[in-house]
């Protein structure tokens, strides 16, 4: 590499001295003069400064003084390399030109040996962690951060609306998403330790600006993979051991949009870190239940901040923390023109277009993890974790109880910790063990005070409401521990099989053991087969448990259609997956993925008060089965995807939580399967990037045949695409430096859309994707 360097540099010079020839003719002879820092721009003191000719021969030597200056006289006209070298620093270079009776100056920054050092040890150990985590037979979709920037909306596209780019991910109200027909059961994982999902999901508590690469993995996954096994969102997160650096970023437009991010990274010594912020408001914070674009009381502010640091204890060894906390302000958007359904001693009546429902939620988690490698044979990862989330839902206390008859006011919280642990080992070149452990301790808070009025036979008989208390706390447990083999039968034939077994210990207490197989199939150099078989149990998520006294609202405007509350069940279920990928050349690859899942105690979700908080049940039984196209290409300037994806997703019979649901609905899907009401048909995503000298033109397009409707969701709502265009163009000034502007239309065609339109299995209200909208930012590097 030295060689190379010198040959370079003796052609460069070679070059600019036949330009400069000219100059020679000039009598007299010049000076070099200079100043050398290292990166942060402090002075390098007795630093060896050495002139080199184009032939590479030594003109003048010399060295720096404590202020880092350097000077050499009598130099003849001419073009040089100035070669700096220092102890604890990789040596530097920049090109000098002198000219007679005149002084060439310079400046040389030097960057620490041990930085180079951190960044090759920390390659080695992100190597190492990958090999924790393997896919052997499942269903990947990967999504870079250069993706993501050339998304519309760039950095500030949430998590959510990132993952749709990704096959078989249907969108659905208040940032959730739904992976192959099932009803969120997504594991959120970064740098390979699962973090517990909050109350609400993680649709608006990432901060996609944290993101350097996030993987989707779906269908008979290994098993090492537990407990939520929809879809895996692995994201490994930026972590500042390329550079030094950051940005500001500014973003706003319509819906009274404006936000405000910023990050910092670098590497001092052989500690690594990477700091994240955002805070911002807009008028569009849940989903209308109104079409017409103005959604009244939406007003949202929202801020996140994170955190990543590493210590390399040595080139092997790595501590590492990541931190993070969202803090989410909601008001719940109101329907005008809504008439009372019922009356309260001395109140006139309420517009309801006037209401002040609201919801706050906070998210706190933290991660420790000590990782490391000895290089060949053994790596290994051991972390610990906690997770806070709390919601507060507070109605309106007297029009919720005009309009609704019940006002209530709503707090859940969960603080889980727990402990992950995971090895490999290369036993040969054919079999590499896995093997790992994990543990998680809940403690789930439920404390609701609700309003109601008295009722006889249904009808309400008093006008002066009553308040019913109730309180709890709830302690719940996860085990789960793996081993598994990759063996590699040859060159082209993959298998990977392993068991797990987990158990749990919440408000039931189960286990099971789950087998996996995986086999990976090489037929040519450019196809690429899979398949594979697993066992699933997924408990209920505790963070959205809580115990329910039905009969302490009967003969109340709050009781339930149904006396019956049987306790939430964890979910079994069989799993078959199998795909093929076809590299068709060096631009473009296709794939096409199948998969069949049969389920008992069949999890899912519904909205059913005004909250926006899920509450689980089971279906008996449940089928869910489809298959997902996929297409890429990429080339330097110009990158395209399509994918399309056909799902049904079954159950029958409510077993759990039957209380939510009216006598009709309950003896209907006890004889029917139903769809679930998270089932969409046909869902597609598409997007093209094409760069061109410094802009870059982008598009995304999701499209659906809709989300069911209806009762027992019978029906759907209507098909719906959004199209999204971007411009970015890549400013480099001399004033300003580098920075990037780019502007954004939302929904571009303004068609009218509806996620949901209130009716169906646990949907609570209609909701409509946003109108037309337009947007712009500006992002400033350092």
């Amino acid at each position: 590499m030295k060689h190379r360097t010198l040959f370079s540099q003796a052609a460069l010079l070679f070059f600019a001295q036949t330009m400069a020839s000219h100059v020679w003719a000039a009598p007299g002879n010049g000076s070099v003069g200079g100043f050398v820092t290292d990166s942060l721009g402090k002075p390098v003191a007795d630093a060896s400064v050495v002139l080199q000719t184009a032939t590479g021969a030594s003109a003048e030597t010399t060295k720096t003084d404590a202020g880092g200056h350097f000077s050499m006289q009598n130099i003849a006209p001419g073009t040089y390399a100035v070669v700096v070298t220092a102890t604890g620093f990789a040596s530097g270079s920049s090109v000098a030109t002198t000219s007679p009776e005149t002084t060439s100056s310079v400046t040389v920054a030097l960057t620490k040996s041990d930085a180079i050092d951190v960044q090759v040890s920390a390659q080695r150990l992100d190597q190492a962690r990958n090999g924790l985590s393997p896919e052997t037979g499942s269903s990947v979709y990967r999504i870079t951060d250069t993706d993501i920037q050339n998304m519309p909306q760039g950095d500030a596209t949430p998590l959510n609306q990132v993952l749709l780019q990704a096959p078989g991910v249907a969108q659905d109200s208040y940032g959730q998403v739904h992976v192959r027909g099932e009803h969120a059961n997504l594991q959120y994982r970064i740098n390979g330790i699962m973090i517990p999902e909050p109350i609400t999901g993680f649709g608006q508590s990432f901060d996609t600006r944290i993101i350097d690469q996030v993987d989707l993995l779906t269908g008979a996954l290994p098993a090492e993979y537990g407990l939520r096994t929809a879809g895996i969102v692995d994201i490994t997160t930026k972590s500042g051991d390329a550079g030094n650096g950051g940005t500001i970023d500014v973003y706003g437009g319509s819906h009274g949009t404006a936000q405000t991010s910023g990050n910092v990274y670098g590497t001092e010594g052989a500690l690594t870190y990477f700091f994240s912020g955002t805070a911002g408001v807009n008028d569009l914070g849940i989903e209308a239940p109104t079409s017409d674009g103005s959604p009244l009381h939406d007003h949202t502010r929202q801020g996140n901040a994170f955190g990543y640091m590493s210590y390399l204890i040595n080139p092997l060894t790595r501590v590492s923390v990541v931190f993070g906390t969202a803090s989410n302000q909601f008001e719940i958007p109101n329907t005008p023109g809504q008439t009372p359904s019922f009356m309260l001693s001395g109140q006139p009546n309420i517009n309801s277009a006037d209401l002040n429902e609201t919801q706050s939620e906070l998210t706190n988690f933290a991660t420790v993890a000590l990782q490391g490698t000895d290089g060949d044979k053994l790596d290994y990862q051991l972390a610990y974790f906690t997770r806070y989330t709390r919601t507060q839902f507070n109605g309106d206390p007297i029009g919720d109880l005009l309009y609704n008859g019940v006002a209530s006011q709503d707090f859940r919280s969960n603080w889980a910790n727990g402990l992950q642990g995971d090895t490999t080992y290369r036993l040969n070149g054919s079999h590499t063990l896995r093997a790992g452990v994990y543990f998680e301790q809940d403690s789930a808070v439920a404390n609701d005070s609700v309003s109601v009025f008295q009722t006889t036979n249904g009808v309400q008989s008093s006008f002066t409401p009553e308040t019913i208390n109730s309180a709890s706390t709830t302690i719940g447990r996860l085990f789960g521990i793996y081993v598994q083999d990759e063996w590699k039968l040859s060159d082209k034939l993959i298998l990977n099989y392993g068991l797990r077994f987990d158990m749990m210990n919440e408000v039931v207490n189960a286990s099971q053991l789950s087998p996996r197989i995986g086999l990976v199939y090489k037929a040519t150099p450019s196809t690429t087969l899979h398949a594979g078989y697993a066992r699933y149990f997924t408990p209920p998520p505790l963070e959205l448990l809580a115990p329910t006294t039905v009969a302490q609202f009967n003969n109340t405007t709050n009781q339930s259609a149904s006396p019956q509350n049987s306790p939430v069940e964890p979910e079994r279920s069989n799993y078959y997956d199998i795909g093929v990928t076809q590299r068709v050349n060096s631009a473009i690859t296709v794939g096409v993925d199948a998969y069949y899942k049969q389920s008992n105690d069949l999890l899912d979700e519904g909205q059913f008060g005004t909250a926006l908080i899920n509450t689980p049940f089971n279906y008996a039984s449940g089928h869910d089965y489809g298959v997902e196209l996929t297409g890429n290409y990429k080339d330097d300037h110009f990158s395209a995807y399509a994918n399309l994806a056909l799902s049904h997703a079954t159950g029958q019979n409510i077993i759990s939580g039957q209380f939510n649901f009216t006598p009709d609905e309950l003896a209907y899907i006890a004889s029917h399967p139903v769809n679930l009401d998270h089932d969409q048909l046909l869902t597609g995503s598409a997007g093209i990037a094409y760069t061109y000298a410094r802009t870059t033109y982008t598009a995304d397009d999701v499209f659906g045949s809709g989300l069911r409707s209806g009762f027992a969701n019978t029906d759907h709502v209507p098909f719906y695409t959004v199209l999204d265009l971007a411009v970015i163009h890549h400013f480099d000034t001399s004033y300003l430096g580098k920075f990037d502007g780019r502007l954004v239309v939302v929904n571009l065609l303004n068609r009218t859309y509806e996620l949901r339109d209130g009716s169906g299995i646990g949907v609570g209200a209609a909701q409509f994707g946003p109108t037309r909208a337009f947007y712009a930012g500006v992002t400033k590097y350092f």
